[in-house]
Formats: C-alpha cells, structure tokens, sequence
C-alpha cells in the first residue's frame, strides 16, 4: 500500500505517548490501528482527522507516499 503510517508511530514515541493512549482516550478502534500499523487496509479520513487533533500536528506528520513497484505513473489503480 502506497501510504505508510511509520511517522505516526515515531511522533507517539517522540511526545511519549503509546498506541494504548490511542485506544484508551478513545481516538480511534482497534480496527483502525491495526490498519495503520500493517497497511493492509484503507484508513478513513476521520481517523486522520481525530489523530491530527489529539496530536496537534498535520496529516503529512504521521503519514507519507511510497510508491510500490507495482505503481506506475499515471496509474490510479492499485
């Protein structure tokens, strides 16, 4: 999946948070992590959008574009 989620979990380590704090403050399910942490699933935009207000931060800080080999340019599938 081309959208990778590893900076979401260096800014929890950094401001010294865990993934449990996403849990237990009820931001978001545990659907959702798994989804961020393995790619294997679409994530919504309201996920993001309560991630970004509890963290204080902009989507580009906890997410990042990697193309796939598979991707060519101007390709829209996946």
């Amino acid at each position: 999946m081309p959208l990778c989620y590893n900076k979401l979990f260096q800014l929890l380590k950094q401001k010294g948070l865990k993934k449990y704090d996403l849990r237990k403050d009820k931001v978001i399910s545990m659907s959702a992590l798994e989804s961020l942490r393995t790619g294997k699933h679409h994530v919504d935009t309201r996920t993001i959008e309560k991630l970004c207000a509890y963290l204080n931060c902009q989507p580009g800080d906890i997410m990042e574009y990697v193309p796939g080999e598979e991707t060519k340019k101007g390709d829209t599938d996946p």
